[in-house]
């Protein structure tokens, strides 16, 4: 799998929270286009292109969290449902290292952290793992949402928790937006309601 990076904001310092992106305007996301990918801040969300098959990209908020709730409504709106697409937070833009989870169309769930870029680690389960709480098909919004409270990490998607996991490798960093393509291209998804707030 490719995985590069799209487009990162310019890397801020300690974030106070809450924290909430709605994608009412531009703000510091890019927008940008190439052979592989293409996104936007289009009408209250950012639409999130992947034009070829087994490509895998990202766009960061310029932000640094370490422990809170971190929370982001996904949407495919277009593409074969075998895909990845969801969150990415503690990440380092400039060394492409982070925790990521992700969701698929058709009802997967997969929960783990990549190093520079390339070096993946799964993190809940042996890989891929099939979830009933994940709306499956397009045009059906998903949330998901990360407790993370030192290396101790929760993850729900719609409210259901679908693992946990104990994990010290990276303590704080930016949170993100990432699109996969696995069994087909382009996929779109559209992402909106990005927030992180402090731990309840």
């Amino acid at each position: 799998m490719l995985l590069l990076l799209l487009l990162a904001a310019c890397r801020g310092g300690a974030t106070g929270l809450p924290w909430e992106e709605t994608f009412d305007d531009a703000g510091a996301w890019s927008s940008g286009e190439d052979a592989y990918s293409r996104g936007a801040v289009v009408e209250g969300a950012y639409v999130f292109e992947v034009l070829q098959n087994d490509v895998s990209r990202w766009a960061a908020a310029g932000q640094n969290f370490g422990d809170g709730i971190y929370e982001l409504e996904a949407t495919q709106i277009d593409g074969p449902l075998d895909n990845g697409y969801g969150l990415l937070f503690r990440a380092n833009p400039e060394t492409g290292d982070f925790y990521l989870f992700k969701i698929s169309g058709d009802g997967y769930v997969w929960i783990g952290r990549y190093r520079e870029g390339a070096e993946e680690t799964t993190l809940v389960g042996e890989h891929w793992f099939e979830s009933a709480a994940v709306q499956q098909g397009l045009n059906v919004a998903n949330r998901l949402t990360v407790r993370a409270e030192a290396g101790n990490l929760i993850f729900r998607v719609n409210g259901q928790e679908v693992g946990r996991v104990t994990d010290n490798t990276f303590a704080a960093g930016d949170v993100g937006l990432l699109v996969q393509t696995l069994g087909g291209a382009p996929v779109t998804v559209r992402f909106d309601n990005l927030s992180v707030r402090p731990l309840d």
